[in-house]
């Protein structure tokens, strides 16, 4: 299963993920399950990359958040 794991960095932000940590302490969602669903549904679903797609709310930074 390894060989079907690619190992990323990528930068989230602070407010973000603090929440998200707050919001998930009683669940079994990880950050990882997040990324791997999201990543999927993306590809998959058209409407749910367009909400993503069209996502304007955060703050713009070096990384184009």
């Amino acid at each position: 299963m390894t060989n079907d794991i690619k190992l990323t960095s990528v930068k989230v932000m602070k407010s973000l993920y603090n929440r998200f940590k707050i919001k998930t302490v009683n669940s079994k969602m990880t950050l990882q399950k997040l990324t791997n669903r999201s990543i999927h549904l993306y590809l998959n679903d058209d409407n749910y990359k367009d909400i993503i797609e069209n996502t304007d709310e955060l703050t713009i930074s070096g990384s184009n958040l």
